[in-house]
């Protein structure tokens, strides 16, 4: 079985929507299911078949989650340092064309949120710069071309949740 590299955040992240899921979510389908099957003819009973599918939908991202959880791998990224970008690194870098300064931190890829600023350590981005230094630019390929960023700093500190 393959592990799952994961942030401890995004581990947490991902047991705090498991037992949403499974305590609360779960309780409300069944509520809706029995509502729905006292309005009649569940063949033509609308409220029924999509409570239906929503319970289906719910008990397969139950599922799902269940087996990342259980391949993860948690890295701490407050236990990590170093001068190198890696797992769990934040990443603050300058694209040398805009001047425009950004942050990242490097997550696993079920934990990966670009409007959060975790991007996957799969992505483009991270690779240009996996064992990369303060310092360093790097060229990543995006959609609107190539993109310069020159690397401001590391950080290894976890965030404030």
């Amino acid at each position: 079985m393959a592990r799952i590299p994961m942030t401890a955040e995004g581990h947490a992240a991902l047991k705090a929507e498991l037992k949403q899921l499974t305590e609360v979510e779960r309780h409300k389908i069944s509520l809706e299911i029995g509502v729905a099957r006292e309005h009649g003819d569940l063949r033509e009973n609308a409220e029924y078949h999509a409570a239906k599918d929503r319970q289906g939908q719910v008990e397969a991202r139950i599922r799902q989650l269940e087996g990342m959880l259980a391949e993860a791998e948690i890295v701490d990224s407050a236990q990590l340092g170093g001068d190198r970008v890696k797992f769990g690194a934040r990443v603050t870098l300058e694209d040398l064309d805009s001047g425009k300064v950004s942050n990242y931190h490097l997550v696993g890829e079920e934990e990966a949120d670009l409007k959060q600023g975790k991007v996957s350590i799969n992505s483009p981005l991270a690779r240009a710069l996996i064992n990369r230094e303060v310092g360093d630019e790097v060229k990543v390929r995006a959609p609107g071309g190539v993109r310069t960023y020159e690397i401001v700093e590391i950080n290894w500190q976890r965030s404030r949740i």
